[in-house]
Order: C-alpha cells, then structure tokens, then sequence
C-alpha cells in the first residue's frame, strides 16, 4: 500500500514537521504540493517506463515520486544533506531511484549516467530548479554534452521567455541564442506560485528543451561566436555598430566593421535582437 503523495500540502507540512525543517533562502528551497502540477511536468518530459531520469534538487521528493511511478530508473543529486533522511523514507517504497548527495555544478554527470543508466537508455532531465541558480545548471548540462535526449524544468518564468524567444521580441538576447544552439526551445506551460511551499515570489514556467543532434549553424569557432553574440546584445538600445566597435576596440576600426557588415548584407543600424542565429553565425565566421 504505498503512502499518501508527497506533494500535496498537509502530507509536505506533516514531513516537514516530524523532521523540524526550515527551508533556506540560500538554496533557493520552493517545494511543489500540487500532484497534478507535477504529473504534467512529466508528461510534457515524455517520461515513460523505458526511460532514464536525473533529477536535480529533489527537496523532500515530490517529483521524484511522480517519476519514480513513471520512469525506469531515477537519480536525483541532492546538495542538502538535512534533505537525506527525509528522502529515505518518502521514497522508501520505491526501488529504482538513487539519490547523490552532490551539488550538480561539481558532478561528473558523464560517469553518473555510465554507471546508473543501461547504454542505450533515452535519459530525460526532469527537475524544479532553485531560481538563482538556473542558467549555470542549464548551461552546465549542454555545454557537457551529456548523452541526454531531453530537459525539462520548472523555472522563473522571465528566464524560460528569455531561452524560448524568438528575434525581434523583448525577452530574445544571448542566452535565447545559447540555449537553441544546443536545443530546439519551448515554454511548455505557465505555473501559479500558490503550488509552492513557500510560494517564490515570482512567476513559474516549465521549460522543455528537446536536444539537437547538430547545432542549427555551423560555426568556424564556438568561443567566438558566443563572444560576438554576447557583444552584440551588450547595451540593448545601441546598434550592432555602436557595441561591436566597444568590443573589438584596438583590434578593428569602425570602417573595418562596416566593411565586414556590409560584406554579410547586415545593416551596421539595426539592433543585436533583430538578427538570427544564422545571421550571428555568417557575421562571426566573416570576422573571425
């Protein structure tokens, strides 16, 4: 007979009494208590009984409940270790979940996946993320190359429009161009902030990132194409003339610069948010 779901708020204050714990600012603590919430969450993942999930920051086991009911195998890395004990026994009934005390960021998640996962496996990241945290803990994911086919989080809701967006919209910046160049993006629902405990004083989405096989351009540095892009959007309000000629000051003149521009059909006027990836990649092989 398994026990009533983690996730709803009498079971979570219930826990959180018998084990006195107190949430801390410092991790970014926000516990989901609406099951429904959550099995959408998992849906919207594409969570089924073939496949791998990783978790990160399970709190007291909410999600990792869901995914332990719907997934293969589950392994959550989990950087408080007050939250140890209270995990033993909400998923004690469950025998396909591994819980690693580490924090993410410091985690060889390659040699995780070896060991837990079978070869072969699809393996989908599925977590509700500590805000203040986000971008490293994305960026960390893609950048490593993980053989993962999909993550979806629950995230601020401003930061998941700012990786979903589209050029010539307010939220669309160098991180919009970071995310889809590992990723194809989207904004897969929006979320109250009455179904956390404590409720966040923000807005919440989950983000569905599905992983690209090859990035949509092909660039002749990596490096220096997220630099040009990141100078690009350096002072929003200015053109793409005026911040390239700040960052590539001593190295390029601003007749150079036209030149260049020119030569790849961008009008030096126009802003760093009105142009594509493919755009920012053909002005960065043309400069490199």
């Amino acid at each position: 007979m398994k026990s009533k779901a983690v996730a709803t708020p009498t079971r979570t204050k219930e826990i959180l009494e018998t084990y006195g714990f107190s949430f801390k600012k410092s991790l970014g603590q926000n516990f989901l208590i609406d099951v429904n919430i959550l099995k959408n969450i998992i849906d919207h993942a594409g969570i089924d009984s073939s496949a791998g999930a990783i978790e990160i920051g399970p709190g007291i086991g909410a999600l990792t409940e869901q995914l332990a009911q719907s997934a293969d195998k589950v392994v959550a890395f989990e950087i408080d270790q007050r939250l140890l004990p209270i995990l033993e026994e909400t998923l004690s009934d469950y025998d396909n979940v591994d819980i690693i005390n580490q924090d993410i960021l410091k985690a060889d998640v390659q040699e995780v996946v070896k060991r837990h996962f079978k070869p072969g496996q699809p393996i989908r990241v599925v977590a509700n993320l500590p805000y203040y945290i986000t971008t490293p803990i994305l960026m960390k994911l893609l950048m490593d190359r993980l053989p993962i086919d999909s993550i979806t989080v629950m995230i601020q809701k401003e930061v998941a429009d700012r990786m979903a967006a589209e050029p010539n919209t307010k939220s669309y910046g160098s991180l919009s161009i970071a995310v889809q160049y590992y990723t194809e993006a989207r904004v897969a629902m929006n979320v109250p902030k009455t179904v956390f405990m404590p409720q966040p004083n923000v807005d919440s989405s989950v983000l569905h990132l599905e992983m690209r096989s090859a990035p949509p351009v092909q660039v002749k540095d990596e490096d220096f194409f997220f630099d040009l892009v990141k100078a690009s959007f350096g002072q929003r309000r200015k053109t793409l003339m005026n911040n390239l000629a700040r960052h590539f000051k001593g190295k390029m003149d601003k007749e150079e610069l036209r030149e260049k521009l020119d030569r790849v059909d961008i009008d030096p006027k126009r802003r760093g948010e009105s142009l594509t990836m493919q755009e920012f990649a053909k002005l960065a092989d043309c400069l490199y």
